[in-house]
């Protein structure tokens, strides 16, 4: 599933039950165990909707390369150390 903001995630995070988008997202995933969800802010800032976490994927900002990066997620083939590996193979 791919969510689309345009920078809300402060709005229903507060008192520490987590947000709407969170608390939904969770009740999927019951039913669709093999489920995965890309959260693209478009305008990102210090909070998300959905915390990241094997199955959420969080996206600050837009390009063309987002696709790219949601379908390496949608594959299984992100994990923690991925952007660590993109930095490094960089020359200097």
């Amino acid at each position: 599933m791919i969510f689309v903001s345009d920078y809300e995630s402060w709005v229903d995070g507060g008192g520490g039950r987590g947000t709407a988008t969170m608390r939904e997202w969770n009740g999927f995933k019951q039913r669709n165990h093999g489920a995965r969800l890309a959260c693209i802010d478009v305008q990102p800032y210090r909070t998300v909707q959905a915390v990241e976490r094997e199955d959420i994927l969080n996206v600050g900002g837009f390009s063309d390369q987002v696709f790219n990066v949601i379908s390496e997620f949608a594959r299984g083939e992100l994990d923690a150390d991925h952007w660590i590996g993109v930095i490094e193979s960089v020359a200097l």
